[in-house]
């Protein structure tokens, strides 16, 4: 089982700037990639960011250079987003994927942080 804890969503403005925090707690767990996602209201939810462990990152087309994902460790990633608009409004989920074992891939995802950009 992997936990997840995410920590810094909130209200900005426009233009703002904010930094989303996720650590993750397992055991007997092998990362192979963190990341976040989000989903605003009446849409499906989409790839933000994301980071693997070898340290290759993506993001979302719609990020165009704005954000930016790091890791700390092997258990805790972090997104810093700059220049926020309206249309990033959504509530933003860690993500981890690996394994246990043989399982084959497994995602385990946090509760979510609300993002709110006031236009």
């Amino acid at each position: 089982q992997v936990q997840l804890v995410e920590s810094g969503g909130g209200l900005v403005q426009a233009g703002g700037s904010l930094r989303l925090s996720c650590t993750a707690s397992s055991s007997g767990f092998t990362t192979v990639a963190m990341g976040w996602y989000r989903q605003a209201p009446g849409k499906q939810r989409e790839l933000v960011a994301r980071v693997t462990r070898g340290g290759n990152t993506d993001y979302g087309d719609f990020v165009k250079g704005r954000f930016r994902i790091s890791r700390f460790d092997a258990s805790a990633v972090y997104l810093q987003m700059n220049s926020l608009n309206a249309e990033d409004t959504a509530v933003y989920y860690c993500n981890v994927r690996g394994y246990i074992g043989t399982s084959g891939a497994l995602d385990y995802w946090g509760k979510g942080t609300l993002v709110t950009v006031s236009s």
